[in-house]
């Protein structure tokens, strides 16, 4: 009989969230036992540090230089490639219930399929899914329902379409005053997350039983906003927190730090640098007080433990059913959360491990007579594709640019091409599109460094992104780089990222080693598309 695959991914979850990863706050007793008893990757990246970029990633095997997809904004082509596809064509069946995102979700014209699909309540099929029922961080927008769970919500709970906070709002909320917080009177088993989980478990028994299939379960939590159920809020106090080991304490130990690095790092802390594609477009963190950080924080480790219960539930279901023995479970998120570390929240051009090293663990099906451990060798997103390729036992297909996942350290594993070869490095990237930003970052993790190079600034080009976001996508980002610019760290003795070393003589040789391995390391192809937005 094949092996099932269950692909659970959460949306900006930090890697030391999890117990199996250091985390002591929220319970992740599910998680941990996947880890234990399968394969935890200790040093597994993402290609890029927003939503967007990571999940075409995800879904066609491919960096986003190549599929396109280099920024939030962007929307997959509708010829792209889709492991789903490629599994379909081997007998599965194929299912992605939750989150998407491969096209612009603030787009209340239905100018692309995602968006129209939900409105027209179609399931499918979809980018290689026999079915997809959909989910978002917020079930309405705009004061109209989004998604097909925001259509459920209206047609069953009418009361709570707008229990949520606005998302990119900045907000002041909660407790502390804290952005993008709110108390969320909803009932814990209608929120999103539990929504998800339920609608996973309909579709599992859909599936014929000696039938194989891909289903990608992906939760939106737990991304900003921080509301989740306030009946949950009793899991985590945030008066009982720390700041994050991260966090280098005072806005002037921040300064400090932050001084170190390129410039728009500080620019973006104090005000003259939008993050425009990573949070509110308003937002600047020198505003946070050290409790709204610990309230953001809390929310976020009761929002981790709901998606760990929630996974325990579709897990003891494939059990019930007979189908877990005979299923490989795969865990990641798309990217992680600053949470406090530099001082920050939210996401944005920042490659540092709190938005790049991604929770990744992979629990092979019972049958497959794979032993458990941990593996420290780098991988990335593009590994996942052809990951699930070796585990159905079909061919990864010749668009697939990473190969399968190691199963021990210093395995050799074949790429598409027929390449064998260690994982040594992880390659991540990030262009902005927004005009005026122009903002391109390059970076290599390998053997305990983590070196990020800047190329030059470019201008971008107008998008229609003003015509929603308004002037504040127009307006000069401050800064201009000439691609001189970089950053150097070495995560053993300097894991939080503090001490810059791009411009210290004594490291200059490690520094120029990394870019030229990093250069020959990228694929040459790259194809970068016109932002789209909604006219």
């Amino acid at each position: 009989m094949a092996r099932n695959i269950l692909f659970v991914t959460t949306d900006q979850q930090r890697f030391d969230s999890l117990g199996c990863n250091g985390g002591t706050i929220a319970r992740t007793p599910v998680a941990d036992a996947l880890a234990r008893d399968g394969i935890n990757y200790q040093r597994a990246y993402n290609n890029n540090t927003v939503c967007m970029p990571a999940r075409c990633t995800m879904l066609t095997g491919q960096y986003p230089r190549t599929h396109g997809v280099v920024a939030n904004g962007i929307a997959l082509p509708t010829d792209a490639p889709s492991v789903a596809a490629h599994l379909k064509t081997a007998g599965y069946h194929t299912a992605l219930v939750g989150k998407a995102h491969f096209e612009p979700a603030f787009d209340m014209e239905g100018r692309w399929e995602e968006n129209l699909r939900w409105r027209r309540n179609d399931t499918g099929p979809w980018r290689g899914f026999d079915y997809s029922i959909q989910a978002a961080h917020v079930p309405s927008f705009q004061g109209r329902p989004v998604q097909h769970y925001g259509r459920w919500l209206k047609a069953e709970h009418p009361e709570h379409l707008d229990s949520f906070c606005e998302l990119l709002n900045a907000a002041p909320g909660g407790d502390t005053g804290a952005p993008e917080t709110k108390h969320n009177p909803i009932p814990t088993d209608w929120y999103h997350t539990d929504w998800t989980a339920d609608r996973t478990v309909d579709w599992l028994d859909t599936v014929p039983a000696d039938d194989p299939f891909f289903c990608w379960m992906s939760f939106p939590d737990p991304h900003h906003p921080w509301d989740p159920p306030e009946s949950e809020m009793s899991r985590v106090n945030w008066r009982d927190l720390d700041l994050p080991p991260g966090h280098p304490g005072s806005p002037e130990q921040i300064r400090e730090v932050l001084g170190g690095k390129p410039a728009h790092w500080l620019g973006w802390y104090d005000g003259t640098f939008a993050n425009a594609e990573g949070g509110p477009m308003y937002f600047f963190p020198a505003s946070l007080t050290d409790d709204q950080v610990r309230e953001i924080n809390a929310r976020t480790h009761v929002m981790v433990e709901l998606l760990d219960e929630a996974l325990g539930r579709v897990l003891a279901h494939l059990d019930a059913i007979g189908r877990l023995a005979d299923t490989d479970i795969v865990f990641t998120t798309d990217h992680g959360e600053m949470q406090g570390d530099m001082g920050f929240i939210f996401k944005g051009p920042w490659h540092v491990d709190s938005l790049m090293r991604l929770p990744l663990i992979w629990k092979p099906a019972a049958s497959a007579r794979i032993d458990a451990g941990v593996v420290t060798d780098p991988v990335g997103q593009v590994d996942l594709a052809p990951t699930f390729c070796a585990i159905a036992g079909v061919e990864p297909a010749p668009w697939m640019q990473g190969s399968r996942l190691p199963t021990f350290d210093g395995e050799a594993t074949t790429d598409s091409f027929g390449q064998t070869a260690v994982h040594e490095r992880a390659l991540t990237e990030w262009d902005s599109q927004f005009p005026g930003y122009g903002m391109h970052l390059r970076s290599i993790v390998r053997d305990g460094w983590m070196c990020t190079a800047y190329e030059e600034s470019t201008d971008g080009q107008p998008n229609g992104l003003e015509e929603v976001w308004g002037d504040s996508v127009l307006r000069p980002c401050g800064v201009h780089y000439d691609g001189t610019e970089g950053e150097l760290y070495n995560l053993v003795e300097d894991p939080h990222q503090w001490h810059n070393l791009w411009d210290d003589p004594a490291y200059r040789a490690q520094r120029d080693d990394l870019v030229a391995d990093m250069v020959a390391s990228f694929p040459t192809e790259r194809r970068v598309l016109p932002v789209e937005a909604p006219a």
